[in-house]
């Protein structure tokens, strides 16, 4: 009798410009998102999406987030060199942005929080009109031709590859 392989679930992840990376080995915890004021500032949007890294092992395993302590009890870490929000750092732990993944699709959240501090129209934002990128005509002159120098959805040997920082 053969019993079925057990694999742990493994991520990876970092900021846009590929200056802090992260593995994270096993289970998460719960995913979220947060409209507290404090993370409506922290993340420069509308609310902030986290994931709880509870028992899972966390590697930075390119650079670390600068951290900043946004109150007596958290801190919040971001890349120092493009600002990317990674981290918000409490007593019970740490949660990383869903969106630093480099696949967020796969944690999706389940409660919201704060939401005492809500924006008005965020529920409201589903169900405006939706276009594809290029077809904003006022941009697509611009769009056509357009380089990312945002790191690649997955881990890199060494980054920037082609280009000077």
């Amino acid at each position: 009798m053969g019993g079925e392989k057990v694999t742990t679930p493994f991520y990876t992840g970092g900021c846009q410009c590929g200056a802090v990376r992260f593995h994270v080995e096993g289970a998460l915890g719960d995913a979220s998102v947060c409209h507290c004021r404090m993370c409506q500032k922290a993340s420069g949007n509308f609310y902030l999406p986290l994931v709880s890294v509870r028992d899972a092992k966390l590697t930075w395993t390119r650079g670390e987030p600068k951290r900043f302590q946004s109150s007596n009890h958290g801190f919040r870490g971001f890349c120092a060199d493009c600002g990317t929000p990674l981290t918000y750092e409490a007593p019970d732990g740490v949660a990383l942005t869903i969106a630093a993944f480099d696949d967020p699709a796969e944690i999706a959240p389940r409660i919201q929080w704060g939401i005492e501090a809500k924006l008005p129209y965020v529920d409201a934002i589903p169900g405006l009109p939706g276009e594809d990128t290029m077809a904003d005509q006022d941009a697509a002159s611009f769009l056509a031709d357009l380089v990312s120098y945002q790191h690649p959805d997955h881990d890199t040997d060494t980054w920037p590859s082609e280009r000077k920082r």
